[in-house]
Parts: C-alpha cells; sequence; structure tokens
C-alpha cells in the first residue's frame, strides 16, 4: 500500500488537494496512480465551492469520501467512469463494512458517491448513474445532546467577567445560545451584522444563505460591554469586520469557539460532553419544551427542511418521558 502522491494527479488534482488541505488515503495497486477519476473528483469540488457555496468542512468531507472510493475502485483496475459499474460499488460498501466503519460515515461516503456519478451522467461521461438503487443498512438515529436551562445558565455564567477574554467568551455563548448560531456562522458574525437597537443579527449559514437571529437582551448585554471593552484587540487587517477576536486580533476560527466552549463547560462542572452544536441543540429543544411551535424553530435554525427540526420533537419527547418517569407515583 501506498499514499496517494499529489505529484502524480495533475496540476488541478494537486491545487485542488492543497487548497482544501485533503489528508492523503493509502491506495493499492500500480492503476491506481494513473486513474483518470482523480482530476474529475477535483473538478466536481471545485463546482461544488464556486456554482453551490459549499463550505470548507464539506468540500472537504466530500473530498475525503469520493478519494476513498477512487482509491477503492482503482486498486481493482476502475480507473475510468465507464469501468464504474453496481457491482464494483457494491465491493466498495462491502469493504466499509469490513473496516467497522460508523454507519453514519457508510450512508455518507455513499451519498457522496451517489452525487458525484450524477453529476458524471449530466456530463455525458456515463449513459447511467451505477450509485441507483444501491442500498446501505439505515442508521439508528441518535438524539443530539441537550444541556438542561440550568446547565446552560452555569455554562453562560462560568466566564470571568474581570477579564476581557471572559467578556468576550461571554457574549460569544449568550449569542449562541441565544441565536441557535452553528460555529461558523458564529464565528463569521462582522459588527456591521449586529444591530443591537432591533436585538437583531444577519449571520451567512450553509450554501451562503442568510438568515435573520434574535439577539436577546442579556446577549446584547454582554455584546454592548464587549465593544466597548478598552481591552479588547485592535482588529487585524486580515479580520476586517470581525465581531469575535483571538488575542492577536484575528477572526476566531471554528477550533478556537469549540475550545471556547470545552473550556467554561468544564469550569462551569458540567461533566456531559459540550460542543457548540449543543449550544444549539439547547437552543431549539428549549424553545420547543416552552410551547413555540415548529415552523418558528425551524426559521430560527435556517433548516431548509422542516424533517430535519422534527428530531428536536423526538428530543422534547424524551425529556417529558424521563420527567414523567421521575415524577409520577404510578409511572
Amino acid at each position: 500500500m501506498t499514499d496517494r502522491p499529489r505529484t502524480n494527479t495533475g496540476p488541478p488534482a494537486k491545487k485542488a488537494a492543497e487548497a482544501l488541505s485533503l489528508k492523503t488515503l493509502p491506495i493499492q495497486g500500480a492503476d491506481a496512480l494513473e486513474s483518470d477519476l482523480w482530476p474529475l473528483v477535483d473538478s466536481f469540488l471545485e463546482r461544488l465551492r464556486s456554482s453551490r457555496g459549499a463550505s470548507e468542512h464539506t468540500l472537504r468531507a466530500y473530498g475525503s469520501d469520493l478519494s476513498d472510493l477512487v482509491s477503492f475502485l482503482a486498486s481493482r483496475g476502475v480507473t475510468s467512469p465507464a469501468m464504474v459499474t453496481p457491482r464494483s460499488l457494491r465491493g466498495w460498501l462491502g469493504s466499509l463494512d469490513d473496516r467497522s466503519l460508523a454507519r453514519a460515515t457508510i450512508q455518507r461516503r455513499l451519498s457522496a458517491a451517489r452525487t458525484f456519478l450524477k453529476g458524471l451522467v449530466e456530463r455525458g461521461l456515463l449513459e447511467a448513474n451505477p450509485a441507483v438503487g444501491l442500498r446501505q443498512r439505515r442508521s439508528a438515529r441518535h438524539l443530539p445532546g441537550v444541556l438542561s436551562p440550568k446547565e446552560v445558565e452555569s455554562l453562560l455564567l462560568a466566564p470571568d467577567p474581570t477579564t476581557a477574554l471572559g467578556r468576550r467568551d461571554r457574549a460569544i455563548l449568550e449569542v449562541m445560545y441565544s441565536g441557535g448560531t452553528r460555529a461558523a456562522e458564529t464565528v463569521g458574525l462582522d459588527r456591521a451584522h449586529v444591530d443591537l437597537g432591533r436585538g437583531i443579527a444577519r449571520v451567512v449559514g450553509k450554501g451562503r444563505k442568510e438568515r435573520l437571529i434574535a439577539v436577546g437582551s442579556f446577549a446584547r448585554e454582554a455584546l454592548t460591554l464587549y465593544l466597548s471593552d478598552p481591552e479588547r484587540p485592535k482588529p487585524a487587517q486580515a479580520a476586517g469586520d470581525a465581531l469575535f477576536l483571538n488575542r492577536r486580533g484575528g477572526r476566531l476560527t471554528t477550533r478556537s469557539l469549540e475550545n471556547v466552549v470545552a473550556k467554561h463547560v468544564l469550569a462551569a462542572g458540567i461533566t456531559r460532553k459540550a460542543t457548540p452544536h449543543t449550544l444549539r441543540h439547547s437552543f431549539a429543544t428549549h424553545l420547543l419544551d416552552s410551547g413555540a411551535d415548529l415552523r418558528s424553530v425551524q426559521e430560527l435554525l435556517g433548516h431548509e427542511n422542516l424533517v430535519t427540526t422534527q428530531i428536536y420533537t423526538h428530543v422534547s419527547v424524551a425529556r417529558l418521558a424521563e420527567i414523567y418517569e421521575k415524577a409520577h407515583p404510578r409511572a
């Protein structure tokens, strides 16, 4: 087994791989080095980026999944679109099972393959999509992690308000819980996006789609204190109009945001795992628990499909069942 060499994939493949920071994946067989599918993957990723506004996270996921597919096919001598068959794809799916990958990971890789091959059909490089009808066992649906209102309150109060970083972190956490923002949406906020007077902010979500989020009274207070802080770093030129800055004045990254949340989860004495997305889950669940309708929560979360939002109804039902079990004398 060898690693996929960057120099043998041609300039477009090398450029896309470097731009996306894709991990090299192990491949087998000499034919893999000359597969005609590599540049097609690169052009597919570029179309996702330019036409659909796919995020870097989405591009990396597609790139990793399709690199795995092309590596496997090449190791079996399948090196061109015309050679891809349902049988070769079933072999790939079997290899994913043999590696004991999570069911959700296998489903995601199969979805990536379907989308990629559909694009080849549209470009006239395949007569029919060989992935049509290919099925994998449905993965078990896991309910998202949710903090209780008391845990959220402890988390929001964890940052030290006597320090500049504490004031920044309080503002970050308040905004995330107030608006149900994703990590990328939070760090992507600019000062110009926030209207403290009206209590709203404009975020750019998946696919570069914009939506308005609520900035509640606690979040407004925390943001006002943070923005007027004389110890707030001066924004670096590369940061532009970034709202949340690191110590050097750069725009905060999603990785840094994860560290901020993890730090204060620990300080708050919360024993369960909690991430930036946990705050988003908690935001939605607490709204539904308090009587908000599903359509409104869908709009607030920025979900295109109501089915995506419906998982939170299961969370709320699960919480009600738990309360019933603990409180009812004849449960």
